[in-house]
């Protein structure tokens, strides 16, 4: 099983978070560039005078006022020659990488375009936000011409770990692992489950495997979504069963071919959670709908936010929805319903789904078969790489 200490004595390996360090690291900055910060609110008008600050629950919101915005006036940004340091909100949207609003406000409470007044004028953006930003951000980047990252979920553990990393190390980790799994013709994943065996089958067609590294150099518009540390691919196909934990603790049996989740089956707890998901299944089949197959590439402490966590060596997720900022074809449009055009993760590892084990995980390259990961430990093949 994954050797997961205390976080304090984990937190000891790392330097402490800087972030002129981090914006360095990652986009290596021109002078004169403008940088921004987004956050999202409930109810953005809390942001005239940062009213937020008085609601001790957007613990989120409040990393991103004290750690960026301050940072910001306090010398960051004469040190990398950046200009700008606003500090913008918009609506919550409620769900993962669901499209965000065009309306923000900014710190006086005005209302404003985001088109107008962020994503134009603004070089760097970044987004710290409850729910990831990383599939809308990466389209409007691609639109309006900015680069930026996504960071959602923000905690002190994330802070002192996952954002306090040197990304050109992450960068030649992720690529060493890379390369040991692209070109793959198809992975299996093996569950254990309440007594019995199941196991998921992904299509990959000897596709590039992709990598989420930290870093987001050069002028082309791009999104690095942070913490980072993933190798991923786009399935072309899935077939087989894989067990989920729902948030309520109810775990179901996904039954899946098509490349989509056809059926949920009740294995433990609540049948109307099962009944619901089926029901939006069937009012929208693109929900089910496998859109992503990562493993984590770094040594991190658990930090209880998927967004670090799915980062962590030894790790497993898989994804439905929405892909179009993976390279997939599975884009908002394509959903009956708007609200259901998300990419939401489905994590494996020992602290989150502790009731499902994963023996095996194997890929398929050049011939032969290849096992890559055994109860949540990176196999021989890959521990060759380290």
């Amino acid at each position: 099983m994954l050797d997961v200490q205390t976080i304090e004595e984990d937190l000891k390996t790392f330097p402490p978070f800087n972030l002129g360090r981090l914006l360095k690291t990652v986009f290596q900055p021109e002078s004169g560039e403008r940088i921004c910060i987004l956050i999202d609110l409930d109810d953005p008008s809390l942001m005239a005078d940062f009213a937020f600050l008085q609601d001790a629950s957007l613990t989120i919101q409040r990393h991103a006022y004290e750690k960026f915005y301050l940072a910001f006036k306090d010398g960051v940004l004469r040190e990398l020659g950046l200009t700008g340091g606003q500090i913008y909100a918009y609506r919550r949207t409620g769900g993962s990488n669901l499209d965000l609003p065009e309306d923000g406000w900014d710190r006086k409470g005005n209302h404003l375009s985001l088109i107008e007044d962020v994503y134009k004028p603004y070089d760097l953006i970044l987004c710290i936000s409850t729910e990831s930003a990383t599939a809308p951000l990466t389209a409007l980047a691609r639109q309006w011409g900015f680069r930026g990252a996504t960071m959602h979920g923000m905690n002190d553990t994330i802070l002192r770990s996952g954002l306090a990393v040197d990304y050109r190390e992450v960068s030649a980790q992720a690529e060493k692992l890379r390369l040991r799994m692209t070109r793959s013709d198809w992975a299996e994943i093996d569950f254990e489950v309440k007594g019995q065996k199941h196991t998921l089958k992904l299509m990959l067609d000897g596709q590039e495997a992709q990598k989420s590294h930290g870093l987001c150099l050069g002028k082309e518009p791009d999104i690095a979504n942070l913490p980072a540390g993933e190798v991923y691919f786009v399935p072309t196909g899935a077939e087989g069963r894989f067990p989920m934990l729902y948030e309520d603790g109810t775990i179901g049996l996904m039954h899946v071919s098509d490349g989509r989740i056809q059926a949920a089956e009740l294995l433990e707890g609540s049948p109307t959670v099962i009944d619901a998901h089926n029901a939006k299944m069937v009012r929208d089949p693109a929900t089910g709908e496998i859109g992503e197959l990562g493993f984590g590439t770094q040594v991190l402490p658990v930090s209880n936010r998927d967004i670090q966590d799915e980062k962590i060596l030894g790790t497993v997720h898989v994804a439905t929805g929405r892909s179009d900022h993976l390279g997939g074809h599975l884009t908002p449009d394509r959903f009956r319903e708007a609200q259901n055009a998300t990419h939401d993760d489905i994590l494996f590892a020992p602290h989150k789904t502790p009731q499902i084990n994963v023996p095996e995980v194997r890929l398929h390259r050049n011939g032969e078969t290849i096992r890559v990961l055994r109860d949540f430990q990176p196999a021989a093949y890959l521990q060759a790489c380290l």
